[in-house]
Order: C-alpha cells, then sequence, then structure tokens
C-alpha cells in the first residue's frame, strides 16, 4: 500500500523557524505570525507527513529526531525555492520587490543613508537624512519596483537575521582583533576599511599628538558602548597586550553621546569614522598606531541569493557609495 501526502510550504518554514529560534514564540516574534499560529502551522505538518516533530521539555519544546531530519530537508529545500525566486523567476533587468536591510548604526548613517538617496528617483537628501536617523525605514526606488525596508543592528545579531532568513542584506564590520564569524551558507563581500581615532577634549595633553599607543592611553577615563557590543571588545583589545583593562566610566550605545562627554571633558572615546559627525569645538581626532586600530567594513547576504537582481543592484550601489567615502 502507498502513502501520499502533500506537506505545505508554510508549514515546513514554521518547522526551520523554531529549529533556528530555539522556540515557538521566538520563531512567531521572527515570522511576524502569533504563537498559535505558528502552532498550528507545526500541527498541520505533523498531520501532513504523519510524524512528531516536535516535543515538549519543561516549559519549551525540543524537536524530535525526525522533527530534525525534516527540519534539514526544509532548510535545503527552503534554499532551493528562494534560489529559483531570486534568480529564475526574476528579471535580471529589473529589481524589484522587498530586500530587507540590516546595518549597524553608524553605517545607516555613512552608507545606507546616501544609498537611499541614489535610490530615491527625487534624489532627495531629506529622505535618506530622515531614514538614517532611525532605527527603520524604507525606501523606494521611482518607477523600478524595488522597496528597501531597513533595520539597525549590531554586525552579530545582522548575521543571525541574514543567515535565518529575516533579513535579505546584511551591512556588518569586522574589527581585526574581534573577528566576526560568517555562516557556511553566506557570502562576505569587503566594503571598505574604517578607522576608528581616540576623541580628546581639545585641553587634554594628548590632543596635539599626530598619533597615539595604547601605552599613552593607560589610565584615562573612557565612555564605550555596552558590554559586549564589537566596539567595547575592540576598546578591550587595546589595552590587553598591556596586561591592562580600560576604566570605562560610561556605557552608552550612541557615538554622539561619547562626543558630547569628550567635549565635556569628562572622558576619552574610541570612535571609527564611518557614519560620524563633524566634531564640535574642544574635541579632537588623534589616530591610534601600533596597531592602527581599523574595521573591515563588508555585506552579507544567502548563497542562495548571489544571483538576485536585487541584491547585485544595491551591492553595486553599496560599493559606489563606499568608494566615495574617507574613512581610511
Amino acid at each position: 500500500m502507498y502513502v501520499c501526502f502533500m506537506i505545505e510550504i508554510a508549514a515546513l518554514r514554521a518547522l526551520v523557524a523554531v529549529e533556528q529560534q530555539g522556540s515557538v514564540v521566538a520563531a512567531s516574534e521572527a515570522m511576524g505570525f502569533s504563537p498559535s499560529a505558528v502552532s498550528q502551522q507545526i500541527k498541520k505538518l505533523e498531520k501532513q507527513s504523519g510524524v512528531t516533530v516536535l516535543e515538549r521539555h519543561g516549559r519549551g519544546v525540543l524537536l524530535t529526531d525526525r522533527g530534525m531530519a525534516l527540519a534539514e530537508y526544509g532548510r535545503r529545500i527552503l534554499g532551493e525555492l528562494e534560489e529559483l525566486q531570486a534568480t529564475l523567476l526574476a528579471d535580471p533587468a529589473k529589481p524589484s520587490g522587498v530586500l530587507r536591510l540590516v546595518a549597524f548604526s553608524t553605517a545607516c548613517r555613512g552608507l545606507v543613508g546616501p544609498l537611499l538617496g541614489k535610490l530615491d528617483g527625487s534624489g532627495s537628501a531629506a529622505s535618506a537624512r530622515d531614514t538614517a536617523g532611525s532605527s527603520a525605514g524604507s525606501s523606494a526606488a521611482a518607477g523600478s519596483g524595488l522597496e528597501i525596508r531597513v533595520v539597525a543592528e549590531d554586525p552579530r545579531e545582522a548575521v543571525q537575521r541574514v543567515a535565518t532568513g529575516e533579513a535579505d542584506l546584511g551591512v556588518v564590520h569586522n574589527w581585526h582583533s574581534v573577528p566576526l564569524v560568517i555562516p557556511e551558507n553566506m557570502v562576505h563581500e569587503d566594503l571598505c576599511l574604517d578607522t576608528a581615532d581616540v576623541l580628546l577634549n581639545s585641553a587634554h595633553p594628548l590632543a596635539g599628538r599626530t598619533a597615539v599607543e595604547p601605552s599613552d592611553l593607560v589610565g584615562e577615563r573612557w565612555i564605550s558602548t555596552p558590554a559586549g557590543a564589537i566596539c567595547n571588545e575592540a576598546l578591550l583589545a587595546i589595552l590587553a597586550g598591556l596586561g591592562r583593562v580600560p576604566d570605562i566610566r560610561v556605557y552608552d550605545p550612541d557615538f554622539s553621546t561619547h562626543i558630547a562627554m569628550v567635549q565635556q571633558g569628562v572622558a576619552v572615546a574610541l570612535v571609527p569614522r564611518l557614519g560620524r559627525p563633524g566634531l564640535p569645538a574642544g574635541v579632537v581626532a588623534v589616530p591610534v598606531a601600533n596597531p592602527m586600530q581599523q574595521r573591515q567594513v563588508g555585506i552579507v547576504y544567502r548563497k542562495t541569493m548571489t544571483a538576485s537582481p536585487s541584491i547585485r543592484h544595491v551591492v553595486r550601489l553599496l560599493q559606489d557609495v563606499a568608494a566615495d567615502l574617507d574613512v581610511d
């Protein structure tokens, strides 16, 4: 006797999301559905396949052996479907659809804002400023059918979003002292090098230097991005070779706050050049030497999207924007 069944893509996508996110609730948040809707898709999948894919474990759930095997097949099927939609079913001459882009904050200001300006058929600088100044936004190229939706995230979160399909394209950075891990299902392309300077109050004894070394910075009071952020780890690495830890007095994710604190003379800061606003009176930027503090800015996307007309179009525009920058 032969048993014939059909598995729906939506149900398979729900299972893969649960596997990737670790729970039904997290999967529902990533997919933009309610937990009950995801649970219904899982039940539908179990009915369609005839196997139990989830089992309760405490207050959460775990994938069964059959569920893990089905999720592995599901990832491959969804990847091939994505590749089909992004290539064979797309018009290479007309980038279109919605492209979800995730980028770190200074890249939103320094790269994504100008990108959206290029996509805006009116060339309006205002639309680029408005989007770059917020944590999320969107822009469409006039007549192109391509809409960009932007979310600001740190590189590690950006990589995770792209790897799991929550975003299509990520702008990330990779400090030489703090490597960024890129999963095997993703492509990484370099955009530019971004140099970070130490910002000092103009009255600071080091403010007149053409460069400073890590040993010059021992004993300084710092303002830093939050603990665990990549830029915070890069700051820790500066003094690590000397067996010292920076005296961090203030943690704040916004580099504008760092600049304000330096202007008040209460701290020094390590601030990259990309997306950095003009420095106010009383604040000077001094490069760090031996080693120079630089991060590699790049783009990540899934291998299944390599030939996507929309991805290739936006990547080219970002490369054009990066080529015009003076940040290294």
